[in-house]
């Protein structure tokens, strides 16, 4: 049985469950419970602290598990990063009060700088030839400058307004961070298989999430600008309408292409088009 860990709560913890339903893995979780099942899949949920997960990983307590790549960085425990998930993306930066003296990453030279991220930041520091102090204080790390216990903080941001509601801007982005599975290096045949296999259904739910499934008419006249506007997974499928004239195109398009696509289509001619979600995409 494959053993994966999942955050018990936190920023990642619902999407990390919802891609494993979407996964076609049915378990429940009763109320405060550690553990749980699957009932169609060999594997069983650990549900423990984020920055727990990479030590479990590595110490082969569990098999894999998902948890942000912030973590799993400031944690240098070695574990292999399976698949990048997509989800949970932020950034890890360095802030400073706004209208400061700070003006680039060498004025920090000699600073303090408060945050949850020790290692990781160190060793930007180093790689930028910085010397600062680091204060690692966890939670509530953008108060640190308002009341005097650092100079700038390096925590992550999502959209940048808990920076400016506490009077901070960034300074310097210090890593691109995002939801990653996360596997033992020395998993035996059967754990690899069925991680194996965890990857490939990963992989097809993750795929169908970038597009859409189009269903149009298309006059014939239009076919071959259409078809290469949707080249589809190889090529788009067509089938000729009982109106003499008009096909009926079926393909896949990128989520962020949609829009632009969709004016180039209704700019020759396609009409009645559908766009529908797709649940796996399998390759």
């Amino acid at each position: 049985m494959l053993r994966l860990a999942l955050q018990k709560s936190g920023r990642l913890a619902e999407q990390s469950v919802e891609l494993i339903r979407d996964c076609g893995i049915r378990f429940s979780r009763a109320d405060g419970k550690l553990r749980a099942v699957a009932d169609n899949f060999p594997v069983e949920l650990l549900y423990l602290r984020d920055d727990d997960i990479p030590g479990y990983v590595a110490d082969g307590v569990a098999h894999a598990g998902i948890v942000g790549e912030n973590v799993v960085a400031e944690s240098g425990r070695a574990v292999e990063v399976a698949e990048r998930l997509g989800f949970g993306r932020c950034r890890l930066s360095v802030a400073v009060p706004r209208g400061g003296d700070f003006t680039d990453l060498a004025s920090l030279e000699g600073a303090h700088v408060a945050t949850s991220y020790p290692r990781v930041l160190s060793r930007f520091l180093e790689a930028h030839g910085i010397g600062a102090t680091i204060h690692e204080i966890s939670g509530s790390v953008e108060i640190a400058p308002g009341i005097g216990l650092a100079d700038a903080i390096c925590d992550l941001v999502s959209t940048g307004s808990t920076l400016i509601s506490n009077g901070l801007r960034e300074l310097a982005t210090v890593m691109q961070s995002e939801a990653v599975l996360i596997a033992n290096g020395s998993l035996d045949a059967e754990a690899s298989a069925l991680l194996d296999a965890l990857r490939f259904r990963v992989g097809s739910v993750m795929r169908a999430r970038g597009y859409r499934y189009i269903l149009l008419n298309v006059p014939d006249r239009a076919l071959e600008e259409v078809k290469a506007m949707l080249p589809g997974m190889k090529s788009p499928t067509v089938m000729p309408l009982a109106e003499p004239g008009w096909s009926s195109v079926h393909s896949v398009i990128r989520d962020d292409e949609f829009w632009v696509i969709l004016d180039r289509l209704k700019a020759v001619g396609a009409e009645g088009m559908l766009v529908v979600p797709i649940e796996k995409m399998v390759q």
